[in-house]
């Protein structure tokens, strides 16, 4: 009778399998960072009649197309800080938002551009106020942030220092008119002659475009960008050019705010979101909704912002009856939304 000699697979060098419940279970792969994006395009008061089906569903398309961009950027690993900018960009192209080709005119009828952008880990943030002549405002701000010393340029310095950058487009201001902004200046300047009283009204303008993005490596960016008020006078400047009011990122937060801009200046509304959720340890949300809509309603202003912290949370509170906003969370589910609803 033949017999059959068996070894443990330890006499080869070999582990025997384990088997059963001893089987040794496998250890999970790291995880795939995850990535957000939340973008907005105003925020202000907008009747529902008053927006048209080919209106609505154009702006919604543009809203679309910005998501796309920015988070093309994220989904390939880019930076937050390109995807911002990718994402605004797209905005500013569009004639239906007030930044870029769509800006408002300012009293002598012209347009004047603002914009901001930060970098939160790096708390690096450049910002251009007032310039004429530049297709991409957010991209001259990032070009101020990167090739110069300084944090804000405004006006005739801001477009000397365009001129130094080659990669900067230049337009005449004209390429910037819009026959929708020339009737809503009309309106505004007949509606000033009427009255004392030329300020602008709570919740009567929007427009302003913003983005805040979450990249695989944790870090956040945020950017904003506007053609200020309809019918601003004397250089008035708002706060989406302002880092602390209109923008504010750090490695825990960023926030780009839309609304009546001096009141965020005088609450440094962008900053205050992001210091809640640092200092006292707030939610975003939490922190999002107190700020806009209670300190800033009792101040006398209004509007709304959007907001992202580290976790890819996303908030965007609102008091204008308003606000164009498009997100990306973090498990790929994305929305379009104007209204409250």
């Amino acid at each position: 009778m033949r017999t059959c000699l068996v070894l443990p697979a330890l006499v080869f060098g070999l582990a025997a399998p384990a088997t059963g419940a001893q089987q040794a279970p496998k250890s999970p792969g790291p995880a795939i960072p995850r990535t957000a994006l939340v973008i907005h395009g105003g925020a202000g008061y907008v009747a529902r009649d008053a927006l048209s089906a080919e209106d609505e569903k154009a702006a919604r398309a543009d809203l679309d197309a910005a998501l796309d961009a920015g988070n093309a950027v994220l989904s390939s690993g880019g930076a937050a800080l390109d995807a911002v900018q990718a994402a605004v960009h797209v905005l500013e192209d569009s004639p239906r938002f007030n930044a870029g080709k769509g800006a408002v005119f300012n009293a002598e009828g012209g347009h004047e551009l603002d914009a901001s952008i930060m970098e939160g880990h790096t708390r690096r943030a450049g910002a251009v106020a007032g310039v004429t002549t530049v297709r991409s405002p957010i991209a001259l701000a990032r070009a101020v942030m990167e090739h110069s010393p300084h944090v804000m340029l405004a006006g005739a310095g801001a477009e000397a220092f365009a001129d130094t950058r080659p990669e900067i487009e230049r337009v005449p201001n004209q390429w910037f008119d819009t026959d929708k902004r020339r009737r809503q200046l009309d309106a505004a300047q007949r509606k000033a002659q009427a009255r004392t009283d030329v300020g602008d009204e709570p919740g009567r303008y929007f427009g302003t475009v913003g983005a805040v993005a979450l990249d695989r490596h944790g870090h956040i960016a945020a950017a904003t960008s506007t053609g200020g008020m309809t019918n601003k006078k004397w250089g008035r400047v708002g706060d989406a050019p302002i880092i602390g009011a209109g923008t504010w990122a750090d490695d825990r937060c960023g926030v780009s705010g839309t609304g009546w801009g001096e009141f965020y200046i005088r609450n440094a509304v962008a900053h205050d979101i992001c210091a809640r959720v640092a200092y006292r340890e707030d939610s975003l949300a939490g922190a999002a909704q107190e700020v806009v809509n209670t300190i800033v309603p009792a101040a006398g202003g209004d509007g709304g912002a959007i907001a992202l912290d580290r976790d890819g949370n996303i908030a965007m509170p609102f008091n204008s009856g308003t606000m164009f906003r498009a997100w990306i969370r973090p498990d790929g589910s994305r929305g379009v939304a104007i209204f409250e609803d």
